[in-house]
């Protein structure tokens, strides 16, 4: 499969280029500046951050580069004044001062319009990742819980929280933003809590939530279950050098269960051999999907795509932008930073980019290529 199904950029006059939804769409953040003195407007500051993001841009000075290397045609093009660049010093006092909480609901809600469905259904993962390299003596490393879309890799929705402690309440107010009409929400062993699976069943979704030994409790019961006279469904998959076989084993939940809406509980139990070692994980799921909605494959593919979150965001924050290694420590700017990552990874999922880091490669060989991926 090849890395991109996007063609290059056409050699288009940059005056030709429309306004897109998403440049319009970013006029609507509040300009956290006073009105007297500004040269350049918000708008053009963050799709001039974005487009620099997409081309590489690690850093507010990366940023600043490239707006200087850029022409007054490519500027005004990005809702930029043409005439003047936006400076490092500018851009990184505008991003400090932003409400990044705002700023994250205004682009998450126009991601969610421009995702799909699996199966007439919307499956979300909530996952948490923290910023380390925000990280001052005085001021701990911000955390961030983001909402990825299962199918297309677009995030959301993302919501920072004073410590991963807080993470809990803080998805919670994530998810009560969101339409869950029919969706499925995918948690980790963290967020299987009553609370959550109140929110998501009343709001017309389904959950499902792993219990691990983090729960000893809940995990022993789950375990004493007659699983030895389940019928199991198999899939065995091969890559990376190694053999993954998921078996799972699906039950009706039990009445001592006391998740809202639980309707089936699964032993996942996942093989994995690799240069002749193997090891064995299993994990309980717990589902308020009833079996007709929800099938054995189904759970299993519910699961293994939760962990896109971690393969298809987080990690390539982490690798592909270095971004827990980033400069980028005061204000709102961390999570604004961590905003314009989700952002272009968004947009290169959705323009059928898998290799994140060749996407960027590609963008930075000519400055057409963000403007037109911020324009399609």
């Amino acid at each position: 499969m090849p890395s991109s199904r996007t063609a290059p950029a056409s050699s288009q006059p940059l005056g030709d280029v429309s306004a897109s939804a998403l440049l319009t769409l970013l006029e609507s953040v509040p300009d956290p500046r006073r009105a007297r003195g500004i040269r350049h407007q918000l708008c053009g500051i963050l799709a001039v951050g974005i487009a620099a993001v997409a081309a590489g841009a690690r850093s507010f000075a990366a940023i600043g580069q490239w707006a200087a290397d850029a022409d007054e045609d490519l500027l005004a093009a990005l809702g930029s004044n043409g005439r003047s660049v936006p400076s490092e010093s500018a851009i990184r006092r505008t991003f400090n001062r932003l409400d990044a909480t705002v700023l994250d609901s205004i682009l998450g809600a126009w991601l969610w319009t421009r995702t799909t469905v699996v199966g007439q259904r919307r499956v979300i993962a909530l996952d948490g990742k923290t910023v380390r390299g925000a990280r001052t003596r005085d001021r701990a490393a911000p955390h961030l819980v983001a909402a990825l879309d299962h199918r297309t890799g677009a995030v959301l929705g993302q919501i920072a929280v004073a410590a991963k402690s807080n993470e809990i309440p803080a998805a919670r107010t994530l998810l009560a933003g969101f339409d869950l009409a029919g969706a499925v929400v995918t948690v980790d062993a963290m967020h299987t809590q009553t609370d959550t699976a109140q929110l998501i069943v009343e709001a017309g979704g389904d959950y499902v939530f792993t219990a691990k030994q983090n729960q000893p409790t809940l995990y022993a019961a789950c375990k004493a279950l007659p699983w030895r006279d389940v019928p199991a469904h198999r899939i065995t998959t091969n890559g990376h050098g190694r053999r993954v076989t998921r078996t799972i084993k699906v039950v009706t939940a039990p009445a001592w269960v006391e998740f809202h809406g639980a309707a089936q509980i699964a032993q996942l139990r996942r093989t994995a051999t690799r240069a002749g070692k193997k090891t064995v994980e299993v994990v309980y799921l717990i589902t308020s999907a009833d079996a007709r909605t929800a099938t054995p494959s189904m759970l299993a593919a519910w699961v293994q795509g939760h962990w896109g979150i971690e393969n298809r965001l987080h990690w390539v924050r982490d690798v592909t932008f270095d971004e827990d290694r980033s400069q980028v420590r005061t204000g709102a700017a961390p999570q604004v930073m961590a905003t314009l990552r989700n952002v272009v990874i968004s947009l290169l999922r959705l323009a059928g980019w898998t290799n994140i880091a060749h996407a960027l490669r590609h963008h930075a060989a000519d400055k057409r290529r963000p403007l037109a991926l911020l324009t399609a």
